[in-house]
């Protein structure tokens, strides 16, 4: 039985060796840094700072390829959506193999010390629609990894080195006050937490507070950062308010998009010049 079980461990441990081993050979990266939005309003502020500028059409999505602050770059606009931004961010990663990807753009703020114009750099983000019950009958919102057939992580922790680059970012940017907030927009690292709905209920606020303890809401930040974590690409989502989630969302995002947009753009431009 002793001999039994020694046998199945290394059996077990060489088959994870291999699939590790595989795994990195399934991705290689390039010198190249990935940028990606949902709205056009946020990628274009992205692209008219790009130097070098040209566009490669794959499967019917352009993506803006150049220099920006020094650094070779991908840009796309992945659409509204979790299916939309799966679709753009492994389209990316399939065709430029960038070295590391970073999403840019507004959300939905959570946090009641937050104000439109403030900015939430993703610490983790994670899904709030996604649940599933185990062949054990358990609950969890773990995805699970196709690749290695493990459950992913609930929340999708940032890469360290993006998130201190953006930190370190901060105090060299600029940012725009909206009206509403009559002082300078806040930087904080939080939670950020990604469903395919556009909350504008204090209902819904609060149970995302509750149940996630969750600073901002959006509709593709984990989508990406579940892709990039499963093909391991450093990733890091940055998200500027653009309304308080509440009943007046609707109105607010459209009053305050321009601003939101610019102050992402602005701190993720600053990070990627950072990048080495």
């Amino acid at each position: 039985m002793k001999k039994f079980s020694l046998l199945f461990l290394i059996l077990t441990s060489i088959f994870t060796l291999t699939i590790s081993f595989s795994h990195a050979q399934i991705y290689k990266k390039k010198n190249v840094t990935a940028l990606l939005g949902a709205f056009s309003d946020e990628v274009k502020l992205l692209e008219q700072s790009v130097s070098h500028k040209r566009v490669r059409v794959v499967h019917g999505i352009p993506f803006t390829t150049g220099k920006l602050n020094g650094r070779k770059v991908v840009i796309a606009l992945t659409g509204i959506g979790k299916a939309n931004a799966a679709m753009t961010t492994t389209l990316m990663l399939q065709t430029f193999r960038p070295a590391q990807v970073l999403f840019t753009g507004i959300a939905g703020g959570l946090n009641p010390a937050l104000l439109p114009g403030d900015i939430v750099i993703g610490k983790e983000v994670t899904y709030h629609d996604f649940g599933y019950i185990t062949f054990q009958k358990q609950a969890t919102r773990q995805t699970r990894n196709p690749i290695t057939n493990e459950f992913n992580p609930a929340d999708f922790p940032a890469d360290s080195l993006l998130l201190s680059l953006a930190q370190q970012a901060v105090d060299r940017v600029t940012f725009e006050s909206s009206d509403k907030a009559r002082r300078a927009p806040k930087v904080i690292q939080g939670r950020i937490v990604t469903g395919d709905v556009f909350v504008s209920s204090e209902e819904k606020v609060q149970q995302l507070i509750a149940d996630f303890g969750a600073d901002a809401t959006e509709m593709e930040g984990a989508t990406v950062a579940q892709i990039c974590w499963q093909q391991q690409v450093p990733c890091l989502v940055i998200r500027s308010l653009s309304d308080k989630a509440n009943g007046s969302a609707r109105e607010d995002m459209l009053q305050f998009l321009k601003i939101a947009a610019q102050n992402s753009a602005a701190l993720v431009k600053e990070t990627v010049r950072s990048i080495r």
